[in-house]
């Protein structure tokens, strides 16, 4: 066997996502041969991938098919997260991906859906930071057992810049760690864009492979400050099987989609889709109605991100500061790390294969 044997054998093996061979991206690097030993390692384009074992098996039978039938094939795999960021870089340099998670309206399980994202990116290896950007209505604080917590401030290049808090192994920042929770934030809509702002250029993000954007339910003010504040890669949007959830979502949909505003979606994924007691776990109630989020999805032609079900730990980790993806609750938790995963390879296709991210340019009247 030699290295070429092995490039022409794996040049067969296709990127699920990208549609192109691992050799053509790229993608294959330290080929070491001994005798009918090999190893080599795949670079993914994130860590968070959910098809490293089609991947790892594709591998193995190219060499074996193409090249030696009694090879014995060792695969690695790292990671290199795709990122498309084309700008200036100015505001948060070291992030590779910037995910906002909306919804038309509230009362959905956004902060859920984006808690839970970001923990399931970070479960998959990736670094991850979440900024609670619902300014009047926080949830980070709760959702993560941090109430009453402060970050810290520390010098970086002779600015004074928040600490994010770090749980569960991803970085946390929220209104409701800097204010006290009792008292009502009552801000005009330039406040709290003006505190948005803040958490962008103020906060020592570091490096990120992503960072998850709870955003505010609605289409305002904060909505389009962010987008003209940092290149986002792209929107997830939560929505409920329901009508009126349904309604709501198409606006979030129509925003994003806007000539003047033009940010990817990355998908649709519908929370709450059925209620399954634990006591029952193969059962499933339709209580909001049945596949309300994946008919909006392909009514508009988006990728469906999945269904969450409507399970009790859900609700109860998230008031205890325990999130389904670290509790203990197997359904749930198949379920976000499920829609994760097909998050995390829309972002890559995105990054492969649509223009540059970039800051927003309108004129707000």
């Amino acid at each position: 066997m030699t290295e070429a044997d092995i490039l022409k054998a794996l040049s067969n093996v296709q990127e699920p996502d990208l549609g192109k061979d691992l050799v053509t991206l790229n993608m294959v690097k330290d080929i070491v041969i001994d005798g009918d030993d090999v190893a080599f390692t795949v670079i993914l384009t994130t860590p968070a991938c959910p098809m490293k074992d089609m991947m790892q098996t594709a591998c193995i039978n190219a060499v074996r098919i193409l090249v030696n039938k009694n090879a014995n094939v060792t695969v690695h795999f790292t990671s290199n997260t795709s990122s498309n960021r084309k700008d200036a870089q100015s505001v948060l340099p070291g992030v590779k991906n910037i995910i906002a998670v909306v919804s038309g309206k509230g009362g959905v399980g956004k902060s859920t859906i984006a808690a839970n994202l970001a923990l399931a990116f970070a479960k998959g290896g990736a670094s991850v930071g979440l900024m609670d950007a619902d300014i009047y209505g926080p949830s980070v604080p709760i959702m993560f057992g941090v109430r009453g917590e402060r970050p810290m401030m520390k010098d970086v290049n002779g600015k004074g810049m928040i600490m994010p808090l770090e749980r569960y192994g991803i970085k946390l920042m929220s209104i409701g760690l800097l204010v006290d929770e009792k008292n009502a934030v009552v801000w005009r809509g330039p406040m709290a864009s003006s505190a948005i702002r803040q958490f962008v250029t103020d906060v020592d993000w570091g490096n990120l492979d992503y960072l998850v954007i709870d955003m505010p339910p609605g289409t305002g003010d904060i909505h389009l400050t962010l987008m003209q504040t940092v290149p986002v890669t792209g929107v997830v949007i939560v929505t409920t099987p329901q009508n009126v959830a349904l309604a709501d979502a198409k606006k979030g949909i129509a925003m994003f989609g806007q000539a003047q505003i033009n940010v990817p979606i990355i998908g649709l994924v519908e929370n709450m889709a059925y209620f399954t007691p634990a006591e029952l776990p193969n059962n499933k109630y339709y209580l909001f109605g049945k596949d309300g989020g994946k008919r909006l999805a392909d009514e508009y032609d988006l990728p469906f991100l999945g269904q969450i079900p409507l399970v009790q730990s859900i609700r109860e980790g998230g008031d205890a500061g325990v999130p389904a993806m670290v509790g203990d609750d197997p359904i749930s938790k198949k379920a976000l790390e499920d829609f994760a995963g097909l998050a995390a390879r829309n972002i890559a296709v995105r990054n492969a294969n649509m223009a540059s991210t970039k800051v927003i340019e309108m004129e707000t009247n």
